[in-house]
C-alpha cells in the first residue's frame, strides 16, 4: 500500500465517529442489525420469506437516518440476497456446484460493482499485494492453525456427526469435488464476508461492532452449509480473527492462507469420516 493510500485509510478510519447512546446511533446500530440478523433467519434457521423482512426493515431504517449507511447496508443485503436464491447445503453433483458457482460469485461481483460504479468508493477491493513480507508471528499462526485443526476438527466432525451434513463420498470423483469446493468456498468466504461485508460495515462503525455483525452473516451461512451441531463455538472464533487479521494486515493472501490450511484438514477430516483408511492420521478421532 502507498503512504499515500495509507494516509487515505487512516483518515477514513479516524472519521468513523465513537458509538454513543443518541437516539440516530441507535438507529444506525439497529438498522445494520436488522440487515446482517437477517443472515440467522434466512441461511441458521432458514425460513424464507420471513427472512427478507429485516433486510428491507433494516434499509429503509437506515434510509430514514444515515443515507450513506443505507446504501452501504444495500450491498449487504443484496449479497445475503443473491446467496439466498440457492440451497447451501453442500452438493457436490454438477448442478449443485454450478450453482454454487453462480450465486456466490454473484454476492461478491454485484456488491463491488455497485460500490465502484454506483457508489464511487473503493472499500469492496480485494488487496493482493500490501509490499510488506509476512512476520515471524503470522508464519507461527500459520503453524498454530493446522495444529489446532488437525487436534480439534477430527473430535468435531467425527465425535458430533457433522461430518453427515456433508454428501456421502463414494469414490474419487467425489474426492475432487470436495476438495475443489471445499477450497472454492474457502476462498469465497474471505471475498464476501471479509472483504465486502465486513469492509462495508467498517465505513461506518468501530472495528469490534463490525466483526460482530460481519460474524453473524459468516456463522449463520456456514451453519446452513453443515457447521452444525455445536460448529459455532469454532467457526464464531475463526470469523471474529479472520476480520481482524484483515483489520491488521489488509492481506487476502493472508486471511485465504489461514483459511485454506483450515480447510485442507477440513477436507482430510471429511474424507476420513467416510473412508476411515484414507488419511487414517487423526489422533483425536473418538471411538465410533
Amino acid at each position: 500500500m502507498t503512504r499515500a493510500n495509507e494516509h487515505r485509510e487512516a483518515t477514513r478510519a479516524s472519521a468513523i465517529p465513537a458509538l454513543g447512546w443518541d437516539a440516530r446511533t441507535s438507529a444506525r446500530i439497529g438498522a445494520a442489525v436488522l440487515v446482517c440478523g437477517a443472515a440467522v433467519l434466512l441461511f441458521a434457521v432458514h425460513v424464507r420469506p420471513l427472512g427478507y423482512v429485516p433486510l428491507v426493515l433494516g434499509v429503509a431504517l437506515a434510509f430514514a437516518v444515515d443515507r450513506a449507511l443505507a446504501k452501504d447496508l444495500t450491498l449487504i443485503a443484496l449479497g445475503q440476497l443473491i446467496i439466498s436464491v440457492i440451497s447451501l447445503e453442500a452438493d457436490l453433483s454438477n448442478s449443485g456446484m454450478l450453482g454454487f458457482t453462480l450465486a456466490l460469485g454473484g454476492a461478491v461481483l454485484v456488491p463491488w460493482a455497485l460500490a465502484r460504479y454506483w457508489l464511487k468508493h473503493d472499500a469492496v477491493k480485494f488487496p493482493m499485494f500490501t509490499g510488506k513480507r509476512w512476520s515471524r508471528a503470522q508464519w507461527i499462526y500459520l503453524g498454530v492453525v493446522i495444529v489446532a485443526g488437525y487436534l480439534i476438527l477430527p473430535f468435531y466432525f467425527i465425535g458430533s456427526g457433522a461430518y453427515q451434513n456433508w454428501p456421502e463420498i463414494t469414490g474419487a470423483n467425489e474426492i475432487g469435488r470436495l476438495f475443489v469446493g471445499v477450497n472454492a468456498v474457502g476462498i469465497w468466504d474471505e471475498l464476501f464476508f471479509i472483504c465486502t461485508v465486513f469492509a462495508l460495515l467498517m465505513r461506518h462503525f468501530p472495528m469490534a461492532l463490525a466483526n460482530v455483525l460481519q460474524a453473524t452473516v459468516f456463522v449463520s451461512f456456514l451453519w446452513e452449509l453443515g457447521y452444525r451441531e455445536w460448529g459455532p463455538l469454532l467457526t464464531i472464533p475463526f470469523a471474529l480473527v479472520q476480520a481482524w487479521i484483515f483489520s491488521r494486515f489488509k492481506s487476502l493472501p493472508y486471511v485465504v492462507a489461514v483459511h485454506l490450511l483450515f480447510d485442507a484438514v477440513v477436507f482430510a477430516v471429511l474424507v476420513h469420516a467416510h473412508h476411515p483408511v484414507l488419511f487414517d492420521i487423526f489422533v483425536t478421532v473418538p471411538a465410533r
